[in-house]
């Protein structure tokens, strides 16, 4: 009996400053005020917040309100509360045809112009492979149209396939060329998927004079065209691009930080974050609602962050937190690439990222966690759900490749361990489905006693792992173990 006492009031020792916390977090939330922030943010006002409608000002604007009320302050080198991005919005041609040898392209069905002006005219070809910067050296392209392969060997992503496309469009510009055209021959991906997707406008980080030069993809998934070139079959371009639109683009990160309590820890950063935007205005459903409200991605993530902001900013951690709501996360995860490709504070000082994005939810006794099971950090977060009642699971459909799928990715490939907390599901079955990206994802049929639950237990965790003596890792064998121990130094 005396052993059986000796280890209960052990436990209890062990988990009194979790539930300690927990009693501070539930003493200092305000439901009504969490639940008025949810209602705004995915209301018809904002018309589904898309980034590139005027009406995602209103909710960039709101977000800043709330950082700077709470008691955050602006990162040294924003603009206020925000990080400003140099975005451009590429709309298809209204007219666009390619002639290569007895090829012909058309714009939506073997082509698609990414970017660019519009251009017309016959042009030489030079295929320079894969178009790394070894393959331009020394090559004359003054005037000339380049062809490579999409992406390289060892970047077949999609991300990867668009950033490398990019620095390709950069090279081809400063050596004078007229146009850069690629060849997507990746056999795996539909090409009608592709076609589907990216023949529509989309947006982008604006490259500057690289962003005026014509890029292209057309259809090549028999590896045709290089062949018919080193064979001299196809010898020039013939380019007849018209009513290419391209507009500038007001992007914005809102960011805020307190600065942590400890000597020692204070100079290290967790990274609280989630997007704020959603895909806006499309297709109606069955009762005429064209407005994607959000909710639940990512409207309920974004006052998670709010929340932990007000927290922090009257109990400050021992480590210094950041509150990053991102914007563009629908478009290509754009905002949290431009942060971590531009960061405001550098990337070694922030030793963990516990990022926020939804699809939904299917099961209110959990909170799922994509990339639970990955790094040091795991029990906190599953001590810190616990305490509210939840338990947190691992990714229960890992072919969905969600980890890299939503803006922790671009923070776990420069080494920072960055988790997703998202609301419970055990399935991508027909209950999330039923809400992803559709108009009915709104806070009227949102299970809002869950919706504290999943807030409360977000801030707590949070806490855990900023008051931590220890700094998180990757575990021993992740993808990201040694690009994370190149960023901290400790190879």
């Amino acid at each position: 009996m005396k052993n059986v006492c000796l280890t209960l009031g052990l436990v209890l020792v062990l988990s009194a400053p979790s539930w300690a916390q927990k009693k501070d977090i539930e003493k200092r939330f305000k439901e009504k005020e969490a639940i008025g922030h949810f209602s705004y943010l995915a209301s018809d006002e904002l018309m589904g917040r898309d980034p590139i409608r005027p009406e995602i000002a209103m909710a960039y604007n709101y977000i800043a309100d709330q950082l700077k009320k709470y008691g955050t302050q602006p990162l040294p080198g924003a603009d206020g509360y925000f990080q400003n991005i140099p975005f451009r919005l590429s709309t298809p041609p209204k007219e666009g045809n390619l002639t290569l040898g007895d090829s012909k392209f058309s714009q939506g069905q073997e082509m698609l112009v990414l970017n660019g002006d519009a251009i017309s005219g016959t042009f030489e070809v030079v295929d320079l492979g894969f178009g790394n910067p070894e393959d331009f050296a020394g090559k004359d392209l003054k005037g000339k149209v380049i062809v490579t392969n999409v992406g390289a060997p060892d970047r077949m992503s999609p991300a990867q396939l668009f950033s490398a496309g990019r620095e390709k469009a950069a090279r081809a510009q400063e050596a004078g060329a007229v146009a850069l055209i690629e060849k997507f021959n990746i056999p795996s991906v539909p090409w009608q998927l592709i076609s589907n997707f990216l023949n529509r406008p989309t947006l982008g980080l604006d490259q500057g004079e690289s962003s005026s030069l014509p890029y292209l993809w057309v259809k090549d998934l028999e590896n045709s065209l290089a062949k018919k070139i080193s064979d001299g079959a196809v010898k020039s371009a013939q380019l007849d691009i018209k009513g290419k639109e391209n507009r500038a683009i007001d992007g914005k990160n809102v960011i805020g930080w307190i600065e942590g309590t400890d000597d020692n820890l204070k100079d290290e950063y967790v990274l609280l974050s989630a997007h704020y935007d959603h895909v806006g205005v499309g297709t109606p459903d069955a009762a005429g609602d064209s407005i994607y409200n959000g909710a639940r991605d990512n409207a309920v993530g974004t006052v998670a962050v709010l929340n932990a902001a007000k927290y922090f900013a009257k109990n400050p951690p021992k480590r210094s937190v950041i509150f990053a709501l991102w914007t563009a996360e629908e478009k290509g995860l754009l905002g949290s690439a431009y942060f971590a490709n531009n960061p405001l504070v550098p990337l070694d000082k922030i030793i963990f990222n516990l990022n926020i994005d939804n699809g939904g939810y299917n099961d209110t006794e959990v909170i799922t966690v994509i990339g639970l099971g990955r790094t040091s950090s795991d029990p906190l977060i599953s001590e810190a759900v616990s305490e509210f009642g939840l338990e947190a699971i691992a990714d229960p459909a890992p072919e969905q490749g969600l980890y890299d799928r939503s803006d922790n990715v671009n923070f776990a490939r420069k080494g920072i361990p960055s988790p997703t907390f998202s609301l419970g599901f055990r399935a991508f079955d027909d209950e999330i489905n039923k809400y992803y990206h559709k108009p009915g994802d709104q806070v009227d049929n949102f299970d809002l006693d869950y919706a504290v639950k999943y807030w409360k237990s977000y801030i707590l965790a949070a806490e855990l792992i900023a008051n931590d003596p220890n700094k998180p890792l990757w575990n021993a064998g992740d993808k990201y173990e040694d690009v994370s121990k190149e960023l901290y130094g400790l190879k």
